[in-house]
């Protein structure tokens, strides 16, 4: 009886010590997030421009946001849809409005954007998605630049990598 007590506690340590080895999947937490936002408000204030920012993870869920100085109200909530709709179809908006001139209907589909300034993020060596950005009130190229300048700030990629 000693003896399959010691194997079985032998085996539960050799299984717990695999288990603990194995890599976690990258995940977007509060820091990184807040990182993404610092990063899109240092190039716009750089620029002497003015964004909102939300920040959303893979789920759509918001973790971070900022409305600076001089934005209406409007535009955090178009920054918020636009990091959902990055977050839900894995590519960036400026893709779904060419997306939406080739493919009949796929404007109306639920949850697309069809105007430049959300991005999808992915984990530093781009294979993962963990999350996607938002960005909105300077024009739509811009709002581009600016959320995939705080993906780039926070050491993470805004193009998946195979």
């Amino acid at each position: 009886m000693r003896w399959r007590l010691t194997g079985a506690a032998l085996a539960a340590v050799s299984i717990a010590a695999a288990v603990a080895a194995q890599p976690r999947a990258p995940i977007l937490d509060a820091a990184l997030a807040e990182a993404i936002v610092d990063g899109c408000r240092a190039h716009a204030s750089a620029k002497r421009q003015s964004h909102s920012i939300a920040v959303v993870d893979a789920g759509g869920h918001l973790l971070a946001a900022l409305r600076m100085d001089g934005n209406p109200p409007g535009t955090m909530a178009f920054a918020i849809e636009k990091a959902k709709a990055a977050a839900a179809w894995g590519f960036a908006t400026a893709q779904m409005e060419e997306a939406a001139k080739g493919t009949p209907g796929f404007a109306r589909a639920p949850g697309v954007v069809t105007v430049a300034g959300g991005a999808p993020v992915f984990s530093a060596d781009g294979r993962t998605m963990v999350g996607a950005v938002g960005t909105s009130g300077e024009a739509p190229a811009d709002d581009a630049a600016c959320a995939e300048a705080g993906i780039k700030a926070a050491g993470l990629s805004a193009q998946r990598r195979r």
